[in-house]
């Protein structure tokens, strides 16, 4: 009976007002914002719930890592996306150790680097603190609490191509596009 509720009471004002958040947060890289507007069954977090409906459709190849029954069904539901293994993800979501190693997802080809995957990652703690964030969006710079910069380094020497991330913590999200430039704190 999970899978039947916690999704959007009001589908085109929340989704609306969600896409509004999403893209506030991913314009600029490394600021943190609210975005609570699905409850979907635990383990997963609002904010992380929100985006996966967001984000996910019919035609949106998901890839959940550490996937649990009630997730599965809830998504199924509320989103009717597929769910596929890394490879040929369109989408992840997860917590941050269980989508690792991060070469399992598509960066891009060099003429097509949209072809990509977004990864909405799940985490302990996310706050304006940590790793030194420059680059396009990011006045000056921004801080932000990361699992490991190491991957992101890396990743950002992929560009044009690369993963983009959403992370997520409760209630709260940040975005990390490709084209952000990590250092150490």
């Amino acid at each position: 009976m999970t899978a039947l509720t916690g999704g959007f009471a009001d589908p085109a004002i929340q989704s609306a007002q969600g896409f509004r958040v999403m893209m506030q947060a991913m314009a600029r890289p490394g600021t943190i914002h609210d975005l609570a507007l699905a409850v979907p069954p635990a383990p997963l977090g609002r904010a992380a719930g929100t985006v996966a409906l967001l984000l996910a459709d019919p035609t949106t190849p998901l890839h959940l890592a550490q996937c649990h029954d009630a997730m599965r069904d809830w998504l199924a539901f509320h989103a009717g996306c597929p769910l596929v293994g890394p490879d040929r993800a369109v989408l992840a979501l997860g917590r941050w150790v269980d989508l690792l190693p991060l070469d399992r997802f598509a960066i891009g080809l060099p003429d097509y680097p949209d072809r990509s995957a977004t990864l909405i990652v799940v985490l302990d703690r996310l706050e304006a603190q940590g790793a030194r964030l420059t680059g396009p969006g990011i006045r000056d710079q921004a801080r932000l609490s990361l699992p490991d910069i190491a991957p992101f380094r890396a990743n950002r020497a992929l560009f044009p191509m690369g993963l983009d991330f959403i992370l997520t913590c409760g209630d709260r999200i940040a975005c990390l596009p490709r084209s952000t430039v990590v250092e150490d704190a």
